[in-house]
């Protein structure tokens, strides 16, 4: 019986690969295929929840990678605990936008990359695969920049350790067994923790903590430009256009159906929980072991975070420090690794998914494993800026991130895909405003790539500017949008556990309001200038020209 329902299943599913297809082999549990069952009583419910955990703590811990050690260290270090207050107001930002993507992939079956191709066309598809894969290419640089500093702090041999670790990473996804990476995945996420006891031994004073977490504030006696760039990299290294592709398609080769949502969010929560206690410890204790020392404000790298915390703490708060942070490039780099390979298995057809072995999805692995070995190879080899290529990921992440809002915000409202899943009103203005806001942001990144000297009375104005025309915008899209509504259908959200995307070939043509269809447009001129200037300023600084 359960085989015949696998067969229809499949049969009428949008799925692209049928390893996709099957038992929920998760790190804690497993979940047989149809099965249906009502959930009574907490063990029941424990039972499930333990088998769908893994995708949410993975995303969210996987983002305070190499580069988050570097930004929130580099933030403590120069301007104390007074940006904690950015953290905070990232939580609802990272929740609407990663369930946004765990809903699309339970309800579709198919990944961000291809939903994107489908709906919006080759352009669309193709930009969103390129500029993944190049910048999820330089973003995994970055991690292995991390082990490279970790290892010289301890003391051990870079080359050896580099090719350690990339062996290991290609090794936990190349088994051919789903539970086997996610066991691995979630060791990882535990080693986060780390960094916990490294507050305790540093006295971070908590009152303070709590104070600045809540309480918006800036840094006095600062340079707005530069706290603005600051503010601005946390964001978007909180905030990563991988982490949409990623979780997607992990949720759809973890096999996660849509009346498992409820599981999969909570999962989600404690993954955003584990992330903000990793960011605010990593401000914490950076701030309070430089305060009062010469080296406050003038941060170097996160190597030189653990030269100062054995100085002013001791050895093994220095060495948990460094251990931390070898872990968060490793889960980093394979997370990142692996969204670019989904990516490209979905727009392409080809067999995607950890459960089949590299024989049987060479290109998936091919990819996954080239990435790891190419950005190795170039951290191990002298002479490449990776100081250079560090700026560069933050720069493009800016650039590009409020396209992925935008395109996650149009399929979530896109009834041919999510049907009675998609999103509501309040939810819309929202993400909404989070678009409106990451545009400035991007905006303001880019003005003070190009223009390193930009003032504070020009930030300024483009903040007021922006913040004046993001409003205008949203209240005439809440006026088209509930007069839209109130002509449209009601959506019978009682039919949402069994609603499934159908074959693509069987969605209608996707149709877009005037207002999409202008912002599509808009949207694709300011990637093309801001992203080509960027690009410019990046190679005349690799260069050595002047621009």
């Amino acid at each position: 019986m359960i085989e015949n329902k696998a067969i229809k299943f499949a049969t009428k599913s949008a799925v692209l690969d049928e390893a996709h297809i099957g038992d929920i082999k998760g790190a804690l549990g497993t979940i047989k295929h149809g099965d249906i069952a009502k959930r009574d009583g907490w063990r029941a419910k424990l039972v499930t929840f333990l088998a769908i955990l893994g995708p949410g703590l993975i995303v969210m811990v996987g983002d305070n990678d190499a580069g988050a050690f570097g930004t929130y260290t580099q933030a403590a270090q120069n301007y104390g605990t007074t940006l904690l207050w950015t953290l905070m107001l990232l939580i609802p930002v990272l929740y609407v936008n990663q369930e946004m993507v765990l809903r699309l992939g339970s309800v579709t079956g198919v990944g961000h990359a291809r939903l994107i191709l489908e709906r919006f066309g080759k352009f669309w598809g193709a930009f969103s695969v390129i500029d993944l894969f190049l910048l999820n290419a330089l973003t995994i640089v970055t991690e292995f920049i991390g082990i490279s500093l970790a290892l010289d702090y301890l003391g051990l041999p870079k080359t050896l350790g580099v090719v350690i670790s990339a062996i290991l990473i290609m090794a936990a996804a190349s088994t051919g067994n789903f539970r086997k990476f996610e066991r691995f995945s979630l060791i990882l996420v535990f080693g986060s923790l780390l960094l916990v006891p490294v507050v305790i031994m540093v006295h971070s004073p908590v009152g303070q903590i709590a104070h600045d977490f809540i309480v918006p504030q800036l840094p006095k006696d600062s340079k707005l430009s530069e706290v603005m760039l600051l503010i601005i990299a946390i964001v978007g290294t909180t905030v990563a256009p991988w982490q949409l592709f990623f979780q997607q398609s992990y949720v759809i080769d973890k096999r996660i159906p849509a009346r498992f949502i409820s599981y999969e969010r909570i999962d989600l929560w404690l993954g955003i929980v584990l992330v903000m206690i990793g960011a605010v410890a990593m401000m914490a204790f950076t701030a309070a072991t430089f305060a009062g020392h010469p080296e406050f404000g003038q941060f170097t790298d996160a190597g030189g975070v653990s030269v100062g915390l054995e100085k002013y703490v001791g050895k093994l708060p220095a060495v948990l420090f460094a251990i931390a942070l070898i872990d968060a490039s490793i889960i980093g780099a394979s997370a990142v690794s692996l969204s670019t390979a989904y990516a490209i298995g979905d727009v392409f057809s080809l067999h995607h998914s950890l459960h089949r072995k590299p024989k049987d999805a060479k290109a998936f692995y091919f990819v996954y494993c080239g990435l790891i070995a190419i950005a190795a190879a170039l951290v191990l080899t002298p002479g490449t800026p990776l100081g250079l290529l560090t700026n560069a990921v933050q720069t493009l992440a800016g650039v590009l991130l409020p396209s992925a809002t935008v395109f996650l915000l149009l399929l979530c409202n896109d009834k041919a895909v999510l049907g009675p899943w998609v999103n509501s009103q309040k939810l819309n203005l929202f993400t909404g405003a989070i678009v409106a806001v990451l545009v400035i942001l991007s905006i303001i990144l880019t003005a003070s790539v190009l223009w390193p000297d930009i003032g504070e009375t020009t930030i300024i104005s483009i903040l007021a500017g922006g913040c004046l025309l993001a409003a205008s915008i949203a209240v005439v899209g809440w006026l088209l949008r509930r007069h839209q509504s109130e002509q449209a259908k009601p959506l019978d959200k009682s039919l949402r556990d069994s609603w499934r995307m159908p074959p693509l070939n069987e969605l209608p043509p996707g149709r877009f309001t005037t207002s999409s269809r202008i912002w599509m447009i808009v949207l694709r001129l300011y990637l093309i200038v801001a992203g080509g200037l960027v690009m410019l300023r990046i190679v005349q600084l690799a260069t050595g020209t002047q621009g």
